[in-house]
């Protein structure tokens, strides 16, 4: 594996930076600030659907920014890149998150009615054929990674394997093979939003264009169990090219760090994430915890190809 990375000299406190941030809550009346669909009225319909999706999962990040700050549940709406504007622009109208979110709203009308205005077909999902080449994995390709848990000899080591079923808009989907089986799904940004009963998930843990020194925070969960959540706070410590598996990726290292909670149990989580900024896919987990089910190294090892 080869490495090359923009990093930070210091891991500043991720939780200091947040309180920076200050305080917000929802409301109502958040008007969309108008764009003019002038502006895009010669990009093609391929164009106007990328922008359209950027500008949705820009939208979302910022409204699960000042979410996370203002202690609502957003989340349990359980949207990804199908915004849901109305829920969006449900916060107070003052501050420069509401500004923001605005003028997305209005940019967003504005390629809507020029996409309109070019005949474009309804918005889907599938991705441009250039997009498509341009990612490190295809359709029917199969990923697989080497899982220890803490404490046990690498001899102990498992495979989980992951054939990728499709690459769509905002996110890729998998097939789980062996004996657990089901279907584990993972946004642009690398967030686990679906997957098996025992299986963990970050449904909004990462946000899209992943920089160097950006904060994030979420909620880890094991699928299924109710009782089993890790609240972590990170900071994206590196960004930049990797090769794994036999395959090049953009990449960004995040540092972890928490709590576990199983019932009303708690004890401290770190550890660090490894995402391919361009499709999400994950190449490295590490997390170390007394609580079991949030103790695991996870290492992307081969990518193979898919069957004929």
């Amino acid at each position: 594996m080869s490495v090359r990375f923009r990093s930070l000299g210091l891991f500043g406190s991720a939780a200091a930076l947040l309180c920076l941030a200050g305080c917000a809550t929802r409301a109502v009346d958040v008007k969309p600030a108008p764009a003019n669909p002038a502006e895009f009225a010669i990009w093609s319909c391929e164009r106007i659907g990328d922008e359209l999706e950027d500008v949705q999962k820009r939208a979302a990040d910022l409204a699960y920014a000042v979410d996370e700050r203002g202690g609502n549940n957003i989340v349990a709406l359980g949207f990804g890149l199908a915004v849901f504007w109305p829920a969006l622009l449900a916060m107070r109208p003052q501050g420069l998150e509401a500004q923001d979110l605005a003028r997305l709203k209005g940019r967003y009308e504005a390629l809507q009615q020029a996409a309109r205005a070019r005949h474009c077909p309804p918005d889907s999902l599938a991705l441009p054929p250039a997009r498509l080449a341009a990612l490190p994995v295809a359709v029917g390709e199969r990923l697989v990674y080497e899982d220890r848990r803490e404490g046990r000899p690498r001899s102990a080591s498992t495979e989980w394997t992951l054939r990728v079923r499709a690459l769509r808009r905002g996110e890729v989907d998998y097939q789980v093979e062996g004996a657990a089986g089901g279907v584990l799904r993972h946004d642009s940004a690398g967030n686990v939003v679906e997957a098996p009963p025992g299986a963990l998930t970050w449904p909004h843990l990462l946000r899209s264009d992943l920089t160097l020194g950006q904060v994030v925070a979420g909620e880890m969960q094991v699928s299924g169990d109710p009782l089993d959540r890790a609240r972590l706070r990170g900071q994206v410590v590196a960004v930049g090219p990797q090769v794994a598996a036999g395959r090049r990726f953009d990449v960004a290292i995040v540092e972890l760090f928490g709590d576990a909670q199983r019932g009303e149990r708690f004890t401290r989580l770190d550890g660090a994430m490894v995402v391919d900024r361009a499709s999400g896919l994950l190449l490295r987990l590490d997390l170390r915890s007394a609580q079991p089910a949030f103790s695991l190294q996870r290492r992307l090892t081969r990518i193979e190809a898919a069957a004929p």
